[in-house]
């Protein structure tokens, strides 16, 4: 079922990518000068560009390159994900890439903001258990990983770790008002009648 369909994000499983390291900021997840764009159409493609040509120049394969986890659905990072200014390009990037949900130690809060207002659950584990989910899914990029918003669990190759995520943010992922226009359209009929009542609205 597709957000327009259902925006109540409960749950998401999907083959994982480790992005290993602490106090990744935004500037690396979105280069400052891609945010120029009127719109967020084709960010992706500039994810994590400048540490991907980095690695390509030193022979090694950035883990949004490697093809072992191409297609990934879920994003386990470290420490202090999204730090650094507070551009929404970032979220914008990793949700375009194919990215719904973000496991890792801790965010930023900000960028924690931007990536729940995108139905994008970040839910926070210890640093062993991270660092130990990271492990798994290097050693088998083919295992599914289960983000389960509702229980604050991510279940894994028969393991269980207990999350958690900020019960405001949870609240409006399970009931869908992360996104705005659901906001927007719930009680449209008082929307039209305060506008009714407004001069500078109609009359033209």
């Amino acid at each position: 079922m597709s957000v327009q369909d259902d925006p109540r994000v409960r749950r998401v499983e999907g083959r994982a990518l480790p992005l290993a390291g602490g106090d990744i900021d935004t500037d690396r997840i979105m280069p400052a000068r891609f945010l120029k764009a009127v719109s967020f159409d084709g960010l992706e493609v500039h994810l994590f560009e400048d540490d991907r040509r980095a690695a390509a120049s030193a022979s090694l394969v950035h883990p949004f390159d490697d093809p072992r986890f191409a297609g990934a659905g879920v994003l386990v990072v470290g420490r202090n994900f999204g730090c650094g200014s507070s551009r929404e390009h970032a979220p914008q990037g990793l949700a375009r890439w194919g990215i719904r949900a973000i496991v890792g130690a801790s965010f930023a809060e900000i960028f924690f903001s931007n990536a729940t207002a995108l139905g994008v659950p970040c839910v926070t584990l210890t640093g062993d258990d991270a660092a130990v989910l990271t492990e798994l899914i290097e050693r088998d990029p083919s295992i599914a990983v289960v983000v389960d918003v509702a229980a604050q669990m991510v279940t894994a190759a028969g393991r269980a770790w207990t999350g958690a995520i900020a019960a405001s943010a949870r609240e409006a992922l399970l009931t869908g008002t992360w996104e705005a226009t659901v906001l927007l359209t719930a009680d449209f009929d008082q929307v039209r009648a305060t506008a009714a009542r407004l001069p500078y609205v109609g009359g033209f």
